[in-house]
């Protein structure tokens, strides 16, 4: 009985050591792809393969969300005042937040949203969309970028989106650095710190 336990246990203990192996191997091997080309705020178009001199913090939201999107989008921006202070912000490092909802959220809409929450308007501090004249074939792209993070997101019908709850930071090359919860978990300085030692 005392060896079909140990058995046991060591099948348990090998199943979720593979798994949090393989989780581990996903996530080094992420990348936004370069191709990608979206629509910032402001109606400029946008390509990940352009800038290939800054750390980018990636935010996905939507900005009909009631709760976890706007907490972080808020704690995002305390962040960037205490980048700023370091003078890493726009030199260093970069924020990009991305609507999966791009139906709603015209670059109107995103004007708005960085209104409400009384950002200072910043061009290292990109919003995404997609263009309304293309915007199916640019939803895809959407879809695409979050795959390559694994950030997961479905509309159940309501307008309520169900989503992953990361940020990612990714390098230079638009290569997976690390993840770091959203909303109230949202740790500015641990964010911070990891930006901080990426950049040294």
């Amino acid at each position: 009985m005392k060896k079909i336990y140990i058995i046991c246990s060591l099948a348990v203990f090998l199943g979720i050591a593979g798994g949090i192996s393989f989780f581990l191997i996903r996530d080094a091997s992420a990348q936004i792809p370069e191709e990608i080309t979206l629509v910032t705020q402001n109606g400029d178009t946008y390509n990940f393969g352009e800038d290939k001199t800054k750390l980018k913090l990636v935010e996905f939201i939507y900005t009909h969300c009631p709760d976890i999107c706007p907490t972080t989008t808020q704690k995002m921006n305390s962040l960037k005042t205490d980048l700023e202070k370091s003078g890493v912000f726009g030199k260093d490092v970069e924020f990009l937040t991305i609507t999966i909802d791009p139906y709603r959220d015209t670059p109107e809409l995103l004007q708005r949203y960085i209104k409400g929450f009384e950002i200072e308007t910043s061009e290292h501090w990109i919003y995404l969309t997609g263009d309304p004249e293309n915007i199916k074939a640019d939803q895809q792209k959407i879809q695409e970028v979050a795959d390559s993070l694994q950030f997961q997101y479905k509309d159940p019908g309501n307008g309520q989106f169900v989503h992953t709850s990361f940020t990612y930071l990714v390098d230079e090359n638009n290569k997976f650095v690390e993840k770091f919860p959203m909303g109230e978990d949202f740790d500015k300085k641990e964010v911070y710190d990891e930006i901080m030692k990426e950049i040294k």
